[in-house]
């Protein structure tokens, strides 16, 4: 007997009921899905390319700020007073007058020989401070080469914390002293000029033809011999002080060091963050009094 092997029945459908579809050709959806998928791809890179090329192409809105400007050195002047600066108690807010004030941490003073000097002292360049070095002054006794020797060039220092006390040469020492005399009014009165060692500090000029300068940290009158030693101890840098109208006097080649009274002697001291130092290192430059 011949055996057959058995066949489905055409147009009839499967067991779990699903009769294929003749009506079209095999993977016609997928072919759909795939054409779908590459139209989205190509739209989406064609998006970002052009908001890529959009963003280049705009012009940048920030502007750079402007770079401070330095006027430039002159006589002792003041200028507004500075918001970052923090006022010390009962007294008006600190003016700027362009320049940095000192560091707390101020560098250790280098050690004196007996004459209270280092001879290869070089003067440095003060923070904040602007402008070249070198204008130098003339040894004799006609009070400096520096300017015509007019009546708002001679000026007068007065303390902040003792209004009735100024810079008073005495016995070739500056003391803070009350004046009275006639004497003491000419020997308590100044010529400002520009720095000996540098043309964007200052200097201090006797009516007798003598600097006042630094000597074992103690502030005297002296003739300029006109060593570079003198020039940089008779040089001193204004900074802006605590107190409105101030200023505070920074030595050129000791930085970190400011003119104060002690005792109603004038020294330099290292700077100290202390209500008791901004007060004695504080000045206010007067017209002369003699």
């Amino acid at each position: 007997m011949q055996e057959t092997t058995p066949q489905l029945p055409e147009n009839e459908p499967w067991e779990n009921g699903w009769a294929p579809d003749t009506s079209r050709a095999p993977g016609t959806r997928r072919l759909w899905l795939a054409g779908g998928l590459a139209i989205a791809t190509i739209v989406a890179c064609a998006t970002a390319i052009a908001v890529n090329r959009n963003a280049t192409e705009e012009p940048s809105a920030k502007a750079e700020s402007p770079s401070p400007v330095d006027d430039g050195p002159g006589l002792l002047s003041f200028a507004s007073p500075s918001a970052s600066t923090k006022s010390a108690p009962g007294t008006k807010s600190l003016p700027s007058s362009g320049r940095t004030t000192a560091s707390a941490s101020a560098s250790a003073t280098p050690p004196h020989d007996k004459a209270g000097h280092k001879a290869s002292a070089k003067p440095s360049k003060s923070p904040g401070s602007s402008g070249s070095s070198g204008s130098s002054g003339s040894s004799g006794s006609d009070g400096g080469s520096h300017g015509s020797k007019t009546p708002s060039a001679w000026k007068s220092m007065r303390s902040v914390n003792y209004p009735d006390r100024y810079w008073h040469v005495s016995g070739d020492y500056v003391k803070l002293d009350p004046v009275g005399s006639a004497s003491a009014r000419r020997d308590a009165t100044f010529k400002v000029v520009r720095g000996l060692a540098n043309a964007s500090c200052y200097s201090f000029a006797t009516a007798d033809g003598t600097y006042l300068r630094h000597r074992n940290f103690v502030l005297r009158s002296e003739r300029n011999d006109g060593s570079s030693l003198f020039k940089q101890d008779a040089t001193f840098c204004a900074r802006a002080s605590m107190y409105s109208g101030a200023v505070m006097l920074e030595s050129v080649n000791y930085p970190g060091r400011f003119l104060r009274h002690q005792n109603f002697q004038l020294k330099l001291d290292a700077y100290q963050n202390s209500n008791q130092y901004w007060a004695d290192s504080a000045f206010k430059l007067v017209d002369g009094l003699a």
